[in-house]
């Protein structure tokens, strides 16, 4: 089962047919030309990660009635919904093997050192306009590695957009257009104030379809991004039954009243009517950074964990072939250190489990991270661990989040 982020790629159609033989090759490699996809999910789910219930809805033209509450919140917000045309440039060089082979000599000649001709990539995405002055709120992966980023507004009118900064970690991106300061600008709501069953109402131009509106629910809330499927985030999003799809990225989310409550991320690529948004609440709190530094200062520890309980313990000690033996105690276990790394100079070992920070108990890995995210960086956290029989204290100082694989 696989996740994907919902950006849409375009290549250009190779013109030789050895280029296209040669395209293929390398595409079938770990290579991807599409910006930021996601990473694969686990291939089963636990009991932990099952979706909680989703409430029952009545259908929408009953609750519609003759007075349409979607045309009002579209009306509010649709002129300040954005699409976002991206391009760069990609080269690409084959492995020595290739073009050192007596055949591709003759072919390309002496002087081929196996440097295949400059591609152009094109990419698709939304985005909402968040102040008059032209600052506008998209996903970090639309504008990836983007040579030239170009704003096209409803109303016809296009704008060279300047990437003001981007958060990898929160998947948000924020772009400045210059087009006076009497643009229409999207009304941000409150994610905190979301419930399972609320109407959720989709903008965006999926697949390359401007201005698009669907409808649907809220399905539930804090979807963490482990269980979505893309770990290397740092988020619990909204998941929706609106159906969005690749080109939807970086557009809002709204509620019945035409509020933005979050911004359109990722699908369930083999699912239907599985989506997420990252609440808007999260992207209030980076987006005053993402303007002023143009980043944003994430602190870590530099472990690798899983949420442990006594039964998962018990079946890990009972099995003989099992690496390590852990506590039957419920925690956070440390599955892998990263060298160099805060855990790793405070003497973090795989196998501690991690059961208070701060004198606070903790019992799941999603816990210990938004402990962590919502630290300081170069703040001392004071962990208690238990190792073996042993319980230790140790004190773990945060570090700069830079481009560590957690």
């Amino acid at each position: 089962m696989r996740f994907s982020l919902l950006t849409r790629s375009v290549r250009q159609v190779a013109t030789h047919v050895l280029a296209l033989f040669l395209g293929v090759l390398l595409t079938v490699g770990t290579l991807r030309v599409l910006p930021s996809q996601a990473e694969p999910a686990p291939s089963s789910v636990t009991d932990d990660t099952k979706p909680q219930l989703v409430a029952q809805r009545q259908s929408p033209a009953a609750a519609i009635g003759n007075s349409s509450f979607v045309t009002a919140a579209v009306n509010r917000v649709g002129k300040a919904v954005v699409r976002i045309d991206t391009e760069r440039t990609i080269t690409r060089r084959l492995p020595d093997p290739f073009f050192d082979d007596p055949f591709f000599r003759r072919f390309f000649g002496d002087s081929f050192q196996g440097q295949l001709p400059p591609e152009q990539v094109r990419g698709l995405g939304s985005g909402f306009i968040i102040d008059k002055s032209g600052l506008v709120l998209t996903n970090a992966h639309v504008v990836d590695k983007a040579d030239r980023v170009t704003v096209r507004l409803k109303d016809g009118r296009s704008f060279e957009g300047k990437v003001q900064g981007v958060d990898k970690v929160t998947d948000l991106a924020l772009i400045k257009i210059n087009a006076g300061n009497d643009l229409p600008v999207a009304p941000l709501g409150s994610s905190s104030k979301v419930q399972v069953g609320d109407w959720a109402i989709a903008v965006g131009n999926p697949l390359g379809f401007d201005n698009t509106v669907t409808l649907g629910i809220v399905s539930t809330l804090r979807r963490s991004s482990a269980q979505v499927g893309i770990p290397d985030k740092r988020l619990d999003f909204i998941q929706t039954d609106a159906a969005i799809n690749p080109g939807n990225s970086g557009g809002p989310l709204l509620n019945d009243r035409g509020e933005v409550i979050g911004i359109n991320t990722a699908i369930r690529a083999d699912a239907m009517g599985i989506g997420f948004a990252i609440p808007i609440d999260k992207a209030k709190q980076i987006v005053a950074q993402l303007e002023r530094d143009g980043k944003v200062a994430h602190p870590y520890l530099g472990v690798q964990m899983i949420t442990l309980t006594p039964q998962l313990a018990r079946q890990n000690n009972s099995d003989p072939n099992s690496p390590i033996q852990v506590p039957e105690v419920n925690g956070v276990l440390v599955v892998g250190v990263i060298p160099n790394s805060p855990a790793a100079k405070a003497g973090l070992r795989r196998g501690d489990v991690i059961v208070q920070v701060e004198g606070k108990p903790v019992t799941t890995a999603e816990q210990l991270q938004n402990i962590v995210e919502e630290s300081r960086v170069g703040q001392t956290l004071q962990l208690k661990i238990q190792r073996g029989n042993q319980t230790k204290q140790l004190a773990v100082r945060t570090a700069e989040l830079q481009n560590a694989s957690l």
